[in-house]
């Protein structure tokens, strides 16, 4: 038996809020200081992108409110093989996001525990206590879950506000100028910070994976997934414009914790504990929304038997346990790989990746938008010859958006560089055998009876 949708608007826009604002946003301001100002115009072209798509996932959430999210949607529009391809390029975006959140989760928290980044076995043990906790809440109840979002997401959202409310007071202009110290093309600066700040928008999508567990998916899906997105934009212009206003260019640029050091100049070493807990906290939510969101993305792609049968069953509470322990798994041994070996650059490629998966499945999701809004186009202009023009507005607009939706993940992805590129797709080509395999054995009927869930 299907147990009641638990998920509700605010445990939803919390999800998407929490997944977003992550380790991102207090590294940023350091690594977009050589921009200075003109870098603030790099957050808005983001946050334009990430609107659009959030629009654009929106308006899909409403039509599809299936489990999965951009897999689901995809596969609507273009079959399942496409719908396999987005599947296993975001499933791969979600493990090395996993590991990635725990360990940064860890190197905040060496402001209060020292050994933790001294000791690469102590700090090893501490990311996979993040990592495994947070499964077992997941897998204890989506509600739990929901609630370890909610609160997270308040507590950390505290000190971004201080920071990018009082730090105003403490505002020099001077350090905005010149307006882009690069003194180079204006264009290729702003792509560039574009680049830099895209991770920080990753998971606007999250509202829209979790379906069959939200209350009233159809509404609340697209309200959650903008409301979501409005409120982690304004966060990171506002926070990032203020910590830039605060530190100097030269010193931002050598800063490990520009939003500590911002807080230590205003409230003294106090408010560095405070800014570091934040950030500790940020990383902690973040994680737990990614764990969520990898046992429900392979959950939705085996219920379509696109993957084995396993990740779609659900234990007696409700939840996808066996795709949120062969998650942990994984990211188990990629923090292994980290800690052990000191795969420092390894690493920081696994961000890359992620990121660009991710991009992956926003670019087949976009198109997916734009499939529809085509059709309702073209629908709105057979029906309504007597009003063409008032009856075709809203597809317009719709096709508008997923346009410039596409248009944004495409130009991220360029922006991503060869290396990067060309590995993303070489994983995709892997994950073609899996597909093979599954259509050979059968695999769409695979749920039989065994799947909960819609």
């Amino acid at each position: 038996m299907t147990p009641r949708p638990a998920l509700g608007l605010w445990m939803c826009t919390a999800l998407v809020v929490g997944s977003m604002v992550g380790s991102g946003v207090f590294l940023l301001p350091a690594s977009l200081s050589p921009y200075g100002g003109i870098s603030i115009l790099g957050w808005l072209v983001s946050a334009g992108g990430a609107m659009c798509l959030a629009l654009v996932m929106a308006r899909l959430g409403a039509l599809i409110p299936k489990v999965g999210g951009p897999y689901a949607f995809a596969r609507e529009g273009f079959g399942d093989f496409i719908g396999f391809w987005v599947a296993w390029s975001y499933w791969i975006s979600l493990l090395t996001a996993n590991a990635a959140l725990a360990v940064a989760t860890v190197s905040y928290a060496t402001v209060f525990w020292p050994v933790l980044g001294a000791s690469p076995v102590a700090g090893g043990m501490a990311a996979l206590a993040a990592l495994w906790g947070l499964t077992f809440v997941n897998a204890w109840g989506v509600r739990a879950a929901g609630h370890v979002q909610l609160v997270t997401t308040v507590l950390k959202l505290l000190p971004l506000a201080a920071v990018g409310t009082i730090g105003f007071l403490y505002f020099q202009p001077e350090h905005f100028r010149p307006f882009n110290p690069t003194g180079g093309n204006p264009i290729a600066a702003v792509t560039a910070t574009v680049t830099l700040t895209l991770w920080a928008f990753m998971g606007l999508e999250a509202a829209t994976v979790p379906a069959a567990d939200v209350r009233d998916p159809a509404r609340t899906i697209p309200r959650a997934t903008i409301l979501g997105t409005v409120i982690a934009a304004s966060i990171f212009i506002i926070s990032t414009s203020a910590v830039m206003g605060i530190i100097a260019p030269a010193d931002l640029a050598v800063s490990t914790a520009p939003f500590a050091d911002a807080a230590g100049s205003i409230w003294g070493n106090a408010g560095r504990l405070v800014i570091g807990a934040g950030a500790t906290i940020a990383c902690f939510g973040a994680l737990n929304g990614w764990i969520l969101l990898s046992g429900q993305l392979p959950r939705a792609a085996a219920q379509d038997g696109l993957l084995p049968a396993a990740f779609a069953r659900l234990s007696p509470r409700g939840t996808p346990s066996f795709g949120l322990i062969f998650a942990a798994g994984v990211a188990t041994i990629l923090i292994a790989m980290n800690y052990t070996r000191g795969l420092v650059q390894a690493f920081t490629f696994l961000i890359l990746l992620s990121t660009l998966a991710t991009l992956l499945a926003y670019v087949f999701a976009s198109t997916t938008g734009l499939l529809f809004a085509v059709r309702e186009r073209l629908a709105a202009r057979d029906a309504s010859r007597a009003a063409p023009a008032r009856a075709a507005a809203a597809p317009v607009g719709r096709l508008v958006v997923a346009i410039l939706a596409f248009g944004f993940s495409f130009w991220a992805i360029a922006g991503a560089g060869p290396e990067i590129v060309f590995w993303g797709f070489l994983l995709l080509v892997a994950g073609v055998p899996v597909f093979v395999v599954m259509r050979a054995v059968g695999g769409r009927g695979a749920a039989d009876g065994q799947v909960g869930g819609g």
